[in-house]
């Protein structure tokens, strides 16, 4: 046996002829001999089987409006309408797509496998790169292959197919409208506060609460070092419930960090803090994660993630990681009672991106700021330089 491997490893694979040894070991098997179908014969079978064909197609097109009628006429939800115990709209919904797909299936394979010219060849191989004339000689076994498929032929059957597939894509457009009112939409009715991907419940003169407790702070709450999972006091206020007060939860949650005012490098972080207190989204602009962990002496806050890291003291820039864009920072005041409080919402979207948003320069949206809402931010305490 140890002969006979040396033997084959031997031999030289550059060359499509096999040594007399590799043929004594690997004989040529030939062509199997051809058994003709009954559709190949039998003419009354052909049409037989034609006609089975297009009953799939027609089977798949009725599922397929099965599918819209359903999709509008049960009621979904937990109030829908029942069968068996289980939910109708689903059972409805999942049938007649499965089946408009199982009978498109069949009727693509019956089609292969009576229908279509059963001819069998057997070629050496050959290099990988053809030459002109082969490519021609293949373009034109395309279109005979396309005749033999009896497209041209067969125009009931072929425009049975047609249909049956256009017919498929009417329950994925319909299927589309269960995604929702775009971004643009909800921005533009606001259903409830903060609605949209632009915007959050934080507004002038919102408290800024802790996180879970929702009890206000002051400003000398806060030691030099110390981060706190904050949210607006309108999370607390039991105006919001449901889904819209977790929606405006998630898209709200805020860290402060106070740090030594004279550490802050940046000018719009000055000018949006109270006594080196700072305010920034803790949501990743990565992929969305929360961020907190804090490295103290170098106000460098890392998402655990995919570890991008922001510079605090510097309008949240990327120090590093993935991260595309900086953190937004909350512009922050005092009111009448010594509390922090957010003089507007985020000046950006908060969060990853997405497909309406735009990047600007930190003092591009400072100054598209100032001109909104520095004057009104001037009775929380505000003023360039920081408070």
């Amino acid at each position: 046996m140890s002969s006979d491997l040396s033997e084959i490893e031997k031999h030289d694979d550059s060359h499509p002829e096999l040594n007399a040894h590799t043929d004594a070991l690997l004989p040529d098997p030939g062509m199997h001999e051809h058994h003709w179908r009954p559709t190949d014969v039998d003419p009354k079978a052909e049409k037989r089987a034609e006609r089975q064909v297009s009953l799939f197609f027609a089977l798949s097109a009725i599922c397929s409006v099965l599918f819209v009628v359903a999709y509008f006429a049960i009621e979904p939800g937990y109030d829908g309408d029942v069968w068996a115990g289980y939910g109708a709209s689903n059972l409805a919904l999942g049938s007649t797509l499965g089946f408009a797909l199982l009978f498109l299936g069949i009727g693509v394979i019956q089609w292969a496998r009576k229908l279509v010219v059963d001819i069998e060849h057997s070629e050496e191989r050959h290099p990988a790169a053809s030459s002109p004339a082969t490519r021609e000689a293949a373009i034109a076994e395309l279109k005979a292959a396309l005749n033999e498929s009896g497209m041209a032929r067969r125009p009931f059957i072929r425009n049975a197919m047609i249909g049956s597939a256009a017919l498929l894509g009417l329950p994925a457009v319909v299927i589309l409208r269960d995604l929702g009112q775009t971004n643009a939409q909800i921005t533009e009715e606001q259903p409830y506060p903060g609605a949209g991907l632009e915007h959050t419940v934080w507004d002038a003169g919102v408290r800024v609460v802790r996180d879970v407790v929702g009890t206000p702070i002051r400003p000398g709450d806060l030691e030099v070092g110390d981060l706190v999972n904050a949210e607006p006091s309108t999370i607390f206020d039991g105006s919001l419930h449901g889904a819209p007060l977790q929606i405006a939860k998630s898209k709200a949650a805020t860290i402060l960090l106070r740090m030594n005012p004279a550490d802050i490098t940046h000018d719009v972080t000055r000018n949006w803090s109270v006594d080196g207190i700072v305010a920034y989204s803790k949501i990743c602009t990565h992929v969305g994660c929360p961020i907190s962990l804090n490295e103290r002496t170098t106000h460098h806050l890392l998402c655990p993630c995919h570890q991008s890291t922001f510079d605090l003291a510097d309008h949240g820039k990327v120090i590093f990681g993935p991260a595309g864009r900086h953190l937004p920072q909350l512009p922050l005041g005092v009111d009448a009672d010594g509390f922090l409080v957010a003089l507007s919402d985020y000046p950006e979207p908060v969060g990853v991106s997405y497909w309406e948003r735009n990047t600007y320069d930190i003092d591009e949206i400072f100054d598209d700021w100032s001109k909104d809402h520095a004057a009104d931010a001037e009775q929380y305490g505000y003023k360039e330089g920081g408070q």
